[in-house]
């Protein structure tokens, strides 16, 4: 595998966190492997990851305040050897626009469960158990 793109619903929580958490494991484990991340959604494009991502990020050494969100494009599908949604819907969207090389990224250690939207969770504590459940599943990804 030489890339991966990560993709959620608006590419300022879930997708982002995914980023920077694979960046850094690649990096702690010499690999060359780019990474990106992006949104089905356009709502949020150019802007940067929310404010609770990047404290939660941060919290765990990594750093993903510099990243801007974008949009999928169709193009993706074949730059990226592999395209990882965060959750189902996600994943027929994706499937919907053509994509192949899909994954969802709760097959990775978590029996193919969604990675939630921290929104729908109260407080900070949302944001945690998704960095948590996004760095397994980066992880075993990451293994094979």
């Amino acid at each position: 595998m030489r890339s991966i793109l990560f993709v959620c619903l608006g590419n300022i929580c879930r997708s982002p966190i995914a980023e920077g958490v694979a960046r850094r494991l690649i990096e702690e484990g010499g690999h060359t492997i780019a990474v990106d991340s992006a949104g089905t959604g356009s709502w949020h494009v150019g802007e940067t990851p929310c404010k609770h991502s990047v404290t939660v990020a941060k919290n765990h050494a990594v750093d993903i305040s510099h990243l801007r969100a974008r949009q999928v494009k169709k193009a993706d599908f074949s730059t990226f050897d592999i395209i990882v949604a965060l959750d189902e819907s996600n994943y027929r969207d994706l499937k919907a626009l053509g994509c192949q090389n899909l994954v969802k990224l709760g097959d990775y250690g978590h029996e193919g469960a969604d990675v939630p939207d921290p929104y729908f969770f109260d407080g900070f504590e949302g944001f945690e158990h998704v960095y948590t459940m996004i760095e397994s599943c980066v992880k075993e990804l990451l293994k094979r």
